[in-house]
């Protein structure tokens, strides 16, 4: 009997997998780049090119999965992978996020949208987790003074 084969000479099964994990997590990744790229949500072309190298990745390392979490990985490669384009993109685009530097966008993606614990920031980024500590609430204040700015400016 013969296998199944999806696009490319894949398994089916493999393909269905792979795009049911990304029917569920694509907006959540999209959002989390998004916020990294300081880019708007109706303009994010970057975080849109680092998505989908984020997917590509996963998927080829998708047999290779055993007991890891997708998401999990995706993110991590999601994340080291602006980590290390980040350099090219500095400015942002008007995002709620361009105020912060690339690697403060970095931290609080990562700490406070996707709640990934400081032990694992401090791993994935080379850093002290005292460090990452630090630099998330550098960035906090930075968007709290960026606010009140923002509301001094309006009224």
């Amino acid at each position: 009997m013969r296998e199944q084969r999806g696009k490319g000479g894949e398994p089916a099964h493999r393909t269905r997998e792979f795009e049911a994990f990304v029917a569920g997590a694509a907006g959540r990744l999209l959002h989390a780049a998004t916020l990294l790229t300081a880019e708007t949500r109706n303009r994010n072309p970057y975080a849109q090119a680092l998505l989908t190298a984020t997917l590509a990745h996963t998927y080829a390392v998708w047999d290779r999965l055993r007991d890891e979490d997708p998401y999990d990985l995706a993110r991590r490669e999601l994340a080291a992978r602006f980590a290390r384009t980040a350099w090219r993109h500095h400015g942002g685009r008007g995002g709620v996020l361009a105020v912060l530097s690339p690697q403060e966008r970095l931290v609080v993606v990562l700490r406070l949208y996707e709640g990934v614990a400081e032990e694992q920031i401090a791993a994935l980024l080379g850093l002290s987790e005292a460090r990452v500590r630090a630099v998330c609430a550098r960035a906090v204040a930075t968007l709290r003074a960026a606010e009140r700015g923002a509301r001094g400016a309006a009224a």
